[in-house]
């Protein structure tokens, strides 16, 4: 299997994950033009989509589909509430009727040779998930945009091999910056993002021999920098009491500008 961020952060995300002959996106919130140059970068045809996935209906993980989906022309997958709202939002019809495919939060399906489980998420919108997919006897999640986990969640990251975890904000930061204060409360709430502190808590909760990367994603562009998310998270797996250190696992952070590295389990 392979993960790669195509873009990550507040501004957009887009996440590209393959298992055997399969390819799909989770979200395109950023343009079309820039997911079809990443992927051909990578060695990937746009063509070989099979479906593209969202988290929620939030323009930073939405505002490339019409686009995309006119070109290639591959299923859109999301909960009934996440599809009602782009299809209400796209006021042309841009997208058709046909590609929308409800998926139902908790039960698996298959997109070719990737079984796909919806994770609910805790977000301000109106029926988010995150998604854990599995190729054989590997498995990778997108786990972002969520103010809070629980054991439902916990128990869906564990024995991943690899995890693209939110890691939006460093508290202190969004206390005392400029934005306005129901914003901040907005996002410190538990249906808000991730802080590094949590981020690195929900990670302890999971960590395993066969965790092998950890990309920290969805950061904040005012109120975080990835060098300080990054040192954050790592303070918290070494400062735990479960036997890991930090320096055991591939630990990066995926930006909002570049892609990732193609990680691979």
């Amino acid at each position: 299997m392979r993960m790669k961020a195509i873009a990550s952060g507040s501004n957009g995300n887009c996440i590209y994950i393959n298992g055997g002959n399969t390819h799909i996106l989770i979200d395109a919130g950023i343009s079309c033009k820039r997911i079809v140059t990443e992927l051909r970068n990578s060695g990937v045809q746009p063509e070989k989509i099979s479906a593209v996935l969202v988290t929620h209906e939030h323009s930073d993980h939405t505002c490339g589909l019409k686009i995309f989906l006119k070109h290639y022309k591959c299923p859109l997958y999301g909960t009934r509430g996440t599809l009602e709202e782009i299809a209400d939002a796209d006021i042309k019809a841009e997208i058709p009727g046909q590609v929308y495919t409800p998926i139902v939060l908790g039960e698996k399906f298959t997109i070719g040779e990737l079984e796909i489980t919806p994770i609910h998420t805790y977000h301000d919108a109106a029926d988010p998930v995150a998604y854990h997919v599995r190729y054989g006897e590997q498995s990778l999640a997108v786990m972002t945009d969520t103010g809070t986990f629980t054991p439902d969640i916990v128990d869906a990251l564990k024995g991943v091999n690899g995890l693209l975890l939110e890691s939006n904000h460093d508290i202190r930061m969004l206390e005392i910056g400029s934005y306005p204060y129901p914003l901040k409360r907005r996002i410190l709430s538990d249906h808000g993002h991730l802080s590094n502190e949590r981020a690195g808590e929900l990670l302890n909760t999971i960590l395993h021999p066969g965790l092998k990367f950890i990309l920290l994603g969805h950061l904040s562009e005012e109120n975080n920098y990835p060098e300080l998310a990054l040192l954050s998270v790592k303070t918290e797996v070494d400062t735990a009491d479960n036997g890991y250190r930090s320096e055991d696992f591939t630990i990066d952070v995926a930006s909002r500008y570049e892609p990732s590295a193609m990680y691979e389990v």
